[in-house]
């Protein structure tokens, strides 16, 4: 069975390879779909599209932010000889002591720019490749932590979210043993209202009498609306048991139930039933407060 995962969380990782150290971040937060930023350094471009393949592949939904800061190490310094100035400095002092036998080399080397401190240049192009194979195989650790976070909080969700539509649930067990004693209500309604109307100064038609008699029971009967508020908290308990990224569907479900609950507070002239569809809708709302978190 699927993890339902939370869009939320949150990741860090060090890695460090032929030289280099190097930290990834990763953030995610809630969003309608999968949004994904990445900031990486001058020259790490070209890694883009196999980390963002990753993340699709692992993540549904969520406003990802991927960092990739990198340390270079320190060059180690060299020393490099100048030889185009030894040479001419060799040539002048041969030609003042008369012999290149007496010029002393050593003497030569000490003065400045002779010698030169240079820093060695690391970056070859295979140092490089394996640099970048070491920091695209860090990231699958990376984003392990993401998905473990983002499950650990999907299973806290998932138990309040179950929570809710037991609520829901129970509110519509409710109205129905209201609903049901509502044709006796209706009859006694009926009867006072058939009354009013025979008692006018002008009794209407039997035709009348019959459309507001289909009206009256047609505004009061909620049968249906139970039925399918009963049946959207068994299709909610179905997709959550299946798992995955199921927040847009249970959304739309959200929707049905307000609606539902809605017409059921409309359609009543009971009180009490008024007041447990006004609580079916409250729950709905909470419901739908914690489904904006989950994938």
């Amino acid at each position: 069975m699927l993890k339902v995962k939370s869009m939320t969380g949150f990741a860090r990782l060090d890695g460090a390879a032929v030289g280099y150290s190097w930290v990834w971040e990763v953030k995610s937060v809630n969003s309608k779909s999968l949004d994904l930023r990445f900031r990486l350094p001058q020259g790490f471009d070209q890694i883009e599209a196999e980390v963002r393949k990753r993340v699709a592949d692992s993540c549904a939904r969520g406003n990802i932010s991927v960092s990739l800061v990198l340390q270079r190490p320190e060059k180690p310094p060299a020393l490099e000889i100048n030889r185009h100035v030894l040479d001419k400095l060799t040539t002048v002092a041969a030609e003042v002591r008369g012999s290149p036998d007496a010029v002393n080399i050593e003497a030569l080397m000490s003065l400045r720019g002779v010698i030169e401190v240079v820093e060695e240049d690391i970056d070859d192009k295979t140092k490089t490749i394996d640099l970048e194979a070491a920091v695209v195989a860090s990231f699958e650790d990376l984003l392990d932590g993401l998905v473990n976070m983002r499950s650990a909080e999907g299973a806290r969700l998932l138990r309040i979210i179950e929570g809710h539509i037991g609520d829901i649930a129970n509110f519509i067990s409710d109205a129905s043993g209201l609903a049901e004693l509502q044709p006796k209500r209706r009859k006694l309604r009926l009867m006072e209202q058939l009354g009013e109307l025979l008692d006018g100064d002008t009794p209407p038609s039997e035709e009348r009498i019959a459309q507001e008699l289909a009206l009256i029971i047609a505004r009061g009967d909620v049968r249906e609306e139970l039925d399918r508020l009963f049946a959207h908290i068994a299709a909610a308990r179905e997709l959550l048991g299946k798992g995955g990224a199921v927040g847009r569907r249970l959304d739309f479900l959200c929707q049905e139930l307000n609606r539902e609950a809605n017409t059921l507070c409309s359609k009543s002239s009971d009180i009490e039933l008024i007041r447990v569809g006004l609580e079916i809708k409250a729950a709905v709302e909470r419901l739908r407060e914690q489904i904006q978190n989950i994938e």
